[in-house]
């Protein structure tokens, strides 16, 4: 962040409308985040925040806390993954957009709370799915491209725009064997699949899940079960699709049917493949970027909606790399 070091101090006053404490976080833990990327000095005295530190960091710190306790007077309840992507958008210069992120409600999860966007990048990635038969989102753990593109295809299914989901993912794990793991396959297969069913239970709930996968309206299966299917008005999503082969990529976006959207989903830097075995999804980059209808989506660090340190580690195996 580029400052002027001229110290200078400025203060926000609250409005009753306005929700402080969730902004604060438990025991400010919410300022503290903006205090360490800043390097500022946050103090609230009642319905005052006094802010000091460099003239420049100073100004970005009241922009973005007047936004945050704007969204709470709209009713939006702010949490400290708000509080990083601000941060991360102001890093970018792009603080202005950030309150246009929490206009779109996607869907409401099993709890009855909206679910968002919270970045630059997922609004991408949200906009390719919405006007592209297949999407491909890349990029780092963390980005939220499974939950979202879960999201994404129980939104379609309650709309109307589909007739079933259908989701998958290779069964290759750091180089373990299924064969070495105990039960029937599904047994073997669910611990990888695991990602998945978070994601639907959290927005659908465990119960009406497991009734929507029992009438065959969500199937969950691995990779190798969709050879020799066309999947029509079906939202279908591939997971951890590094660990795809080049046959095994062509054979899967091949499944595509009519009335069909497809998501597919990787971290090239976490490839698992034994060494001879390139993956589909680094070699599909180069053989389908100029075809319509498909768009590929990079997530980066600065994309990351976990911890902020989790983007610093990120960074910093990129960097050793």
């Amino acid at each position: 962040m580029t400052e002027n070091l001229e110290q200078s101090n400025d203060s926000i006053f609250i409005d009753k409308s306005q929700d402080p404490v969730s902004i604060f976080g438990v025991n400010d833990s919410n300022l503290k985040l903006i205090e360490d990327d800043l390097k500022v000095t946050i103090n609230a005295f009642g319905d005052e925040i006094k802010i000091s530190g460099s003239e420049n960091n100073v100004a970005i710190t009241k922009e973005l806390l007047k936004i945050l306790l704007k969204l709470t007077g709209n009713g939006i309840t702010i949490g400290a993954p708000d509080v990083v992507s601000g941060l991360k958008m102001a890093e970018k210069g792009t603080l202005e957009y950030f309150e246009d992120l929490y206009k779109e409600e996607l869907i409401r999860d099993f709890a009855g709370r909206p679910i968002r966007v919270r970045n630059f990048g997922q609004r991408q990635y949200i906009n390719a799915i919405n006007h592209n038969d297949i999407t491909f989102g890349i990029g780092p753990a963390g980005t939220g491209k499974t939950y979202l593109a879960v999201v994404m295809a129980v939104s379609a299914l309650k709309a109307g725009k589909v007739k079933r989901i259908v989701l998958t993912r290779p069964a290759v794990e750091a180089g373990e064997s299924l064969g070495f793991l105990p039960g029937d396959l599904k047994e073997k297969v669910d611990p990888y699949l695991r990602p998945i069913y978070d994601a639907l239970y959290a927005i659908l709930g465990k119960e009406h899940t497991e009734r929507l996968m029992e009438r065959g309206v969500i199937e969950i299966a691995p990779l190798a079960y969709m050879r020799g299917r066309t999947l029509d008005e079906s939202f279908v999503i591939l997971d951890e699709a590094q660990n795809t082969t080049r046959e095994q990529m062509k054979m899967f976006l091949t499944r595509l049917g009519f009335g069909s959207t497809m998501i597919v989903n990787g971290d090239i830097s976490q490839i698992d493949l034994p060494r001879n075995a390139k993956s589909g999804l680094v070699q599909v980059r180069s053989i389908l970027k100029n075809l319509p209808h498909i768009k590929f989506v990079e997530f980066t660090s600065s994309d990351v909606v976990r911890h902020p340190v989790v983007a610093e580690i990120i960074d910093a195996y990129e960097e050793e790399e």
